[in-house]
């Protein structure tokens, strides 16, 4: 049991040590690790836990709420959404909201049939099977999980030739939780199974000041309301970088502070060091850009071009570097290719390249 610290205000311990006295006012010091929302996990544990995405949390209430009065099994859900958004935290709190099992599988490791079948037999009623990456399944894979996605069933072909024979084994009535960075190639059947489907979208930053100083007090540590500010406007929109960087930086804080608190000043020390700038731009980010600048003058380059040029595969470009680049206006696609706007230009404190045609978009 967690052993309580109590203050008391009568006149027998009016000598105690200023420094107990003054500890005592700070969330750091009333620390109680038996408190569920401060437990050593930053993910959170409960629906109402999670901040941010508040149409996507109200929406999966309402269907959980509707499938625990019906007593009913949860229907097929996707999330699809930029990397480090919340995708894996809401599959890992939807099985707790049902009080259901969780199983957890990666879509690039199911390399055959047999990979997935003991997730399948293993699934109670009810229970979820949560695959991230699932539009990397392999086509066999794919077609392997219909029949179990739909009517609860799996086909096991025993023998070969004409000694060959099917079994159909049936199935507990589960869950299959999908998520996924690119639900553009889904196949039209895999996504026609998904009953609900949520689109989970960057952060606001006062979603992920909040976030940063409650993770804080999980680690517990504690951050100044500027030094969080600031923390969550070099992440990106994005609460996975968020939570890096506070871990980050409460490193230094340990170093350099006496009591591990993450002031201003070291919080600026911390980026400075990692080499986060003001816009969140990490050195990759702004390596991209001078790529482009240096080799293809400012563009049009395209993504397999820039690749090589970065020695990075072109996935990493796609999916980590280039989505902050152009939601925040410093990169553009067009149909030639990637070209480095006037913003661009301007962030690398380097005169901008030719003017794009007026009214120009690109595309998105």
């Amino acid at each position: 049991m967690a052993r309580e610290r109590v203050f008391r205000d009568d006149d027998d311990h009016a000598d105690e040590n200023e420094d107990i006295r003054q500890a005592g006012n700070s969330p750091l010091y009333n620390y109680n690790p038996d408190d569920r929302e401060l437990d050593e996990e930053l993910r959170p544990q409960r629906l109402e836990d999670v901040i941010g995405q508040r149409q996507v949390v109200d929406r999966l209430k309402i269907v959980l709420e509707a499938t625990k009065k019906r007593k009913d099994v949860l229907g097929h859900l996707l999330l699809d959404g930029p990397p480090g958004i919340g995708k894996t935290t809401l599959a890992t709190v939807i099985p707790r909201e049902m009080g259901v099992d969780l199983q957890m599988a990666a879509g690039p490791v199911l390399d055959a049939p047999k990979d997935l079948l003991p997730y399948l037999t293993n699934a109670t009623e009810g229970s979820v099977l949560f695959i991230d990456e699932i539009h990397r399944l392999r086509p066999a894979v794919e077609e392997f999980l219909y029949p179990a996605m739909e009517d609860f069933r799996v086909d096991i072909a025993l023998g070969e030739g004409l000694n060959a024979r099917t079994i159909n084994m049936p199935l507990k009535r589960f869950t299959v939780i999908g998520a996924t960075t690119r639900a553009g190639m889904l196949t039209a059947p895999m996504r026609d199974r998904f009953v609900y489907r949520e689109h989970l979208d960057f952060y606001e930053a006062e979603d992920l000041v909040e976030i940063v100083s409650r993770n804080a007090r999980k680690l517990r540590t504690t951050i100044t309301p500027e030094a969080a500010s600031e923390v969550a406007r070099r992440s990106q929109g994005t609460p996975r970088k968020a939570n890096n960087i506070l871990r980050r930086t409460r490193d230094f804080a340990t170093l350099r502070h006496p009591q591990g608190e993450i002031t201003t000043e070291i919080a600026a020390h911390a980026l400075k060091i990692l080499e986060i700038d003001g816009l969140g731009l990490e050195k990759q980010d702004r390596r991209y850009l001078q790529t482009v600048i240096d080799i293809f003058s400012g563009g049009p380059a395209g993504l397999n071009a820039i690749a090589h040029s970065m020695s990075i595969p072109p996935d990493t470009l796609e999916d980590d570097i280039e989505p902050f680049l152009l939601r925040a206006g410093l990169v553009q696609r067009t149909p030639r290719g990637r070209v480095i706007t006037r913003n661009g230009y301007l962030h690398l404190g380097l005169k901008p390249g030719p003017e794009l045609p007026p009214g120009f978009r690109g595309l998105s």
